[in-house]
């Protein structure tokens, strides 16, 4: 009895672990061996979800942040002595913000997450509360629930997989659908996500962003996690690279590792796709955008690192360290960040941060999103 205890509690913990640090970018061609197939890919058909109406989203239910919900807003967390500065803007303007969390359901009794499981949910609150909250002072946040794909469906080639990916995307969609349809036409719009989410906003930007008067209204978009490339992809997603602090109406993304840097593998997988304009991705670079400094393909010292979140143990909480990473792009396009800092277990093999790509520069990107506000109530 005892030895079943303490296996349940070892593969409650290896589950915990995956969840937060596999949920992202190109997983299962890079982590995807037998066992992790065995564990979490799920061996049930693909049912295909009803999909849901525009209107749905009316329900407050079907947020985990909007303006309307003030009490228990993960999304309005703020770290242990964080005191904000000036957070004015010209005539009292704030921005909508539209936040895409990343995969939190690592079960495999479904290809798509249901909007029941409470673990799943539980676990989006928590991501809310490390990466959407560092865009809660420039304006409303308005995060989806969506039936999210499984984690199994980033760790097989079968075409559910991708079947899963397509179905959450359809609910991304019909949520920022509603979103733009109910915030003021004239409102500035942030869109921001990370791993999955990110890789739906991507797709948003193609299919709803690019060549649309939307465009205009885009203070930045935060694809963070997710590999772009940016000869084959930002042609394609309507809007240009944040190649300064202050630009706006641009993107910004970056995949964090300390060194020395293992990504071959990442690359391998990246070189096997083909990029939205229908071009192969191999060899081209990827867009690294440096959070501390707001500009691309640049190198930053540790001391201009405004705030790193370290979470305690429980994850329910998290103190900010000043100076703690520094961060410069390297000649492939991927975010250094020096030694392994004492962030916390959930780095990936080959030193990559994935989990912790908000964190390690919580407070820079604060302040970037409101520099970039800023700037684009000014134009």
């Amino acid at each position: 009895m005892l030895e079943y205890i303490l296996a349940r509690k070892f593969l409650y913990f290896v589950a915990s672990m995956v969840v937060l640090v596999l949920a992202g970018a190109f997983v299962f061609r890079l982590y995807g061996d037998e066992l992790m197939e065995v564990a979490f890919v799920p061996d049930t058909e693909f049912t295909a979800q009803e999909a849901f109406q525009t209107s749905l989203y009316a329900d407050e239910e079907m947020w985990l942040a909007r303006p309307e919900l003030v009490e228990g807003n993960p999304a309005l967390w703020l770290p242990q002595g964080f005191e904000e500065t000036d957070t004015a803007f010209p005539g009292e303007r704030k921005a909508a913000v539209f936040f895409a969390h990343p995969t939190s359901f690592l079960k495999k009794n479904r290809w798509n997450a249901s909007l029941d499981d409470k673990e799943s949910q539980d676990r989006a609150r928590t991501f809310l509360k490390g990466q959407a909250s560092a865009f809660s002072a420039i304006g409303d946040i308005w995060a989806p629930r969506y039936r999210q794909a499984t984690l199994g469906a980033f760790l097989t080639d079968k075409p559910e997989g991708q079947q899963a990916l397509d179905a959450a995307y359809q609910d991304i969609l019909a949520a920022f659908d509603y979103f733009v349809a109910h915030i003021p036409d004239d409102q500035p719009i942030l869109l921001a996500g990370h791993s999955q989410g990110s890789l739906h906003l991507t797709n948003l930007l193609k299919d709803r962003v690019a060549g649309t008067p939307l465009a205009n209204r885009i203070i930045a978009a935060y694809v963070v996690g997710w590999p772009v490339s940016a000869e084959t992809d930002i042609p394609e997603m309507g809007l240009n690279i944040c190649e300064t602090s202050y630009q706006t109406g641009c993107i910004l993304a970056w995949q964090s590792f300390a060194e020395p840097a293992d990504y071959e593998r990442i690359l391998d997988v990246y070189n096997m796709t083909v990029g939205f304009n229908g071009q192969p991705r191999k060899d081209t670079r990827l867009l690294c955008s440096n959070p501390i400094n707001g500009d691309i393909d640049s190198a930053a010292k540790a001391a201009g690192n405004l705030g790193t979140l370290v979470p305690n143990e429980d994850l329910n909480d998290a103190s900010l360290v000043a100076g703690a990473v520094p961060a410069r792009c390297d000649n492939r396009g991927f975010l250094l960040i020096g030694d392994p800092p004492e962030i916390g277990p959930y780095a990936l093999p080959g030193n990559n941060y994935h989990v912790y790509d908000y964190n390690l520069f919580w407070a820079n990107i604060r302040a970037d999103a409101h520099r970039r506000m800023v700037s684009f109530l000014a134009d």
